[in-house]
């Protein structure tokens, strides 16, 4: 299946249905009066996150979705029957906007998150709705209110906590395929991997993270140059960003301190947050240079003229060597992070709680049972 991270579809919802101006026509009661019932709700649109879906295939060439109308009110008191409601299912990831602004319509981050996208017209009201002490016989009724109609521009970024980038053949898929059960496409030439690449990594039984690997980038991608940087997208939500560097390169020109400079600018140019995120250094194909000496020689010289990083890593992906520790790290700061955001979590709902505030989650339980305490009082009193 063919990979798609961008859509462009239309949705319509469903028009309201009329209202009815009737009259009760029945024999032996003169001047039965108004009948008129309302118009049916016209469907609404809904759009779905299904972790069980990895790609906007189904978007790509169906772009038109449509709800149904809500029908016409008819005498007899009787109301039109309301439209269906659409539903459409996408990947975890997925971010819709207006095509015209640009504004955010949804961001469908977790399995299941259900948000409404168009909605459905009101149903028009009937004559039965218009009668007065004065007017005993109206004849108004009102017309159903169109559906919304909107053009969206839908964006996969897929969920993962951890990004790989680096040059093509630098040894992504191979580390993917070395610390997960992915297993992307390896090949002795550049741009194996067109399309990203998700692996869940598990460092024991309750431990896990995602990590995903996308197309490599060459030095003026911003410009159009190999595949673009159109999958840096990918990356922006994930906590770390693993940088792979081909520390033995075969092309003897070929400089990896200036390779790993052009990533960090492709970075840049497309997004300034990315930049700012954790990044590690992983040297690769260790395995290349068997002497121990010019290994560290070698390694020495490119952190010296690459300059100071947060942390970095030697490993050989083909062999495995090193891949753990480089996994154990990343679970560790994962770990961290996580802990952190429970430990703001509950502090904020302690100090919620000093101030008498009731948890958004309470409110609408309380507002619910409200109104029955006080049947309840009322039904004791006239006892």
């Amino acid at each position: 299946m063919k990979f798609f991270d961008e859509a462009r579809i239309e949705v319509i919802a469903g028009d309201g249905g009329n209202g009815a101006a009737t009259f009760r026509r029945e024999k032996y009661i003169p001047m039965g009066g108004p009948d008129g019932g309302d118009g049916g709700k016209g469907g609404d649109i809904y759009a779905v996150g299904d972790r069980n879906l990895n790609t906007l295939i189904d978007f790509r060439f169906k772009r038109t979705f449509l709800a149904e109308r809500g029908e016409n009110g008819r005498g007899a008191d009787c109301y039109g029957k309301g439209g269906n409601d659409v539903e459409l299912r996408m990947p975890v990831g997925t971010i819709i906007t207006l095509q015209e602004t640009g504004e955010l319509i949804a961001d469908l981050d977790a399995d299941g998150k259900r948000v409404m996208i168009a909605r459905g017209g009101r149903g028009g009201l009937g004559n039965l709705h218009f009668k007065t002490s004065t007017n005993r016989a109206p004849r108004k009724k009102t017309m159903g209110q169109e559906g919304e109609r909107l053009a969206l521009n839908l964006e996969l970024k897929v969920l993962a906590d951890v990004g790989l980038l680096g040059m093509p053949n630098a040894g992504k898929s191979t580390f993917i395929r070395a610390v997960s059960s992915a297993k992307p496409k390896v090949a002795d030439y550049p741009f194996t991997t067109l399309a990203p690449n998700l692996g869940v990594v598990r460092t024991s039984e309750n431990r896990s993270f995602v990590i995903a690997d996308i197309p490599g980038l060459i030095e003026g991608a911003a410009d159009g140059a190999g595949l673009g940087h159109q999958f840096l997208r990918h990356l922006q939500r994930t906590h770390i960003l693993l940088h792979i560097v081909d520390i033995a390169p075969f092309d003897p020109e070929a400089s990896p301190v200036r390779d790993a400079h052009a990533i960090v600018e492709e970075l840049r140019k497309y997004d300034e947050e990315l930049v700012n995120k954790r990044r590690w250094l992983v040297l690769n194909k260790l395995d290349l240079i068997p002497d121990e000496e010019e290994r560290k020689e070698r390694i020495a010289a490119f952190l010296d003229a690459y300059g100071p990083v947060e942390r970095h890593f030697e490993v050989s992906a083909i062999s495995r060597a090193g891949c753990q520790e480089v996994v154990f790290a990343i679970q560790d700061i994962l770990d961290e992070e996580k802990a952190a955001a429970q430990a703001a979590a509950d502090a904020a709902a302690l100090e919620a709680a000093a101030r008498g505030e009731t948890t958004p989650e309470a409110e609408p339980e309380d507002d619910r049972l409200r109104p029955k305490r006080n049947r309840r009082r009322r039904r004791e009193r006239r006892r």
